[in-house]
């Protein structure tokens, strides 16, 4: 059997993920409103197929707890999938697995040999320098007592249940060979390429994948601004031009969505993830002017919109935010670049805000508190208003461009004639 700790977009589409594959799964977690609303066949957020497969599978393969005893107890492989989000200088905090390694530990009896896997997102050295220690502190030796490995994950927001059940790679940083074959054994399954590497380097992996987009966003959006400066440029049209290269993939999802200028990265990993990865070059005595420019122009590009937006509207103007989610196809809010435009505004005075996200709405509001005006549909938020900001690429908005036609559109997403 296996063990999931942490019950949110990682861990969930990880422990059902395995569920469907015909294993036994605990999924644990310390919020008994989560577990409970899981148990009841609801997922706490929004990510398609999830809640067809705990449907399917609840009581029978996948069994939600908040009971840490009993799941360690019947499991031989325990994945860590809880929060790394980064400090004030960017860096990992590992505050939330160290807790779930001890509470874990406290059930682990020597001799009962577990399998400990960090899929949360690490920098490289964590697994080595912070996380092993950290066990043998406990009282465990790594290796004989307990196994260790970490195994990054490559899940897309709206594309996270296609992205684990059928993966393009499958990547284990482990040092031992008991563990190392009991992850071959458990991803046998999918039938994709494994690669087992060094603890280091399976981190490694994960950054690379993250920065290496971060940096695509961060071209598109300086190259953008450029054109803007020279002039006469249909932004839109010239990157759909550079798509046609036959070197790019042209899926709707593949690397095209990242070389495409908007307002910025958001999103819980490619923010965190290129902070943690520019704090440990630094720490490690290398200043990496790639990541530190990356987040400079990520930071630049919303402030370059929010002034355009700013130079354009009167303070006493109903303005309309559409799209309040950091990508479509998604209820995530968290580091969304709306927050900046709407907070943006009404440090400035604005106060005449309406927004409307076909998902989003009430998670945005539970996180900042905002005093907007929320409208359930698209017609309700440009109702009365001429200027109207889109900050999130949802195709409702493109489909229903032409209620737009007579209004002054701050396309942030270059997403209405894409």
């Amino acid at each position: 059997m296996i063990t999931v700790i942490g019950l949110g977009f990682v861990g969930l589409t990880t422990g059902l993920g395995f569920a469907k594959k015909g294993f036994k799964v605990y999924g644990v977690d310390v919020a008994q409103g989560k577990v409970d609303l899981i148990k009841s066949g609801k997922v706490p957020f929004y990510e398609p197929h999830l809640e067809e497969a705990l449907k399917e599978t609840t009581g029978k393969t996948f069994f939600p707890t908040t009971d840490l005893s009993e799941a360690i107890a019947n499991s031989e492989l325990v994945f860590f999938c809880v929060g790394t989000p980064s400090d004030d200088e960017g860096r990992a905090d590992l505050g939330q697995i160290n807790g779930a390694l001890t509470s874990v530990l406290s059930h682990v009896r020597k001799g009962d040999f577990k399998a400990l896997v960090i899929k949360s997102t690490v920098p490289p050295s964590t697994t080595k320098e912070k996380v092993k220690p950290f066990i043998e502190k406990e009282g465990f030796e790594v290796g004989k007592d307990v196994g260790l490995a970490n195994n990054p994950e490559f899940l897309r927001e709206g594309y996270a249940w296609d992205d684990f059940v059928n993966p393009d790679r499958i990547v284990i940083g482990a040092e031992d060979e008991r563990t190392r074959a009991i992850l071959e054994k458990v991803y046998a399954p999918f039938g994709r390429p494994f690669y087992s590497v060094s603890w280091n380097t399976g981190e490694y992996i994960k950054y690379l994948s993250n920065t290496l987009l971060a940096t695509l966003i961060s071209y598109a959006n300086e190259q953008s601004m450029l054109a803007y400066a020279v002039g006469d440029i249909d932004i839109s049209k010239a990157f759909k031009i550079l798509h046609q290269d036959k070197r790019w993939s042209g899926s709707p999802a593949g690397m095209t969505s990242y070389v495409y200028p908007g307002c910025g990265f958001g999103g819980y990993c490619l923010p965190k993830d290129t902070a943690a990865l520019n704090a440990l070059a630094a720490q490690k005595g290398y200043q990496s002017g790639i990541l530190q420019n990356v987040i400079n122009v990520n930071a630049q590009v919303k402030a370059f919109h929010l002034d355009r937006i700013m130079t354009a509207c009167k303070k006493d103007e109903n303005i309309t935010v559409l799209g309040l989610a950091f990508k479509a196809e998604s209820d995530d809010v968290r580091d969304t670049p709306a927050w900046y435009f709407i907070n943006g505004l009404m440090e400035a005075g604005y106060k005449n805000i309406k927004a409307y996200d076909p998902l989003a709405n009430h998670a945005y509001d539970l996180l900042y508190k905002q005093p907007l005006q929320y409208c359930k549909t698209m017609e309700e938020a440009i109702d009365n208003t001429e200027k109207v900001v889109v900050v999130t690429a949802w195709k409702e908005f493109k489909e229903k461009s032409d209620l737009l036609k007579d209004k002054v559109v701050f396309d942030l997403r270059y997403a209405l004639n894409k």
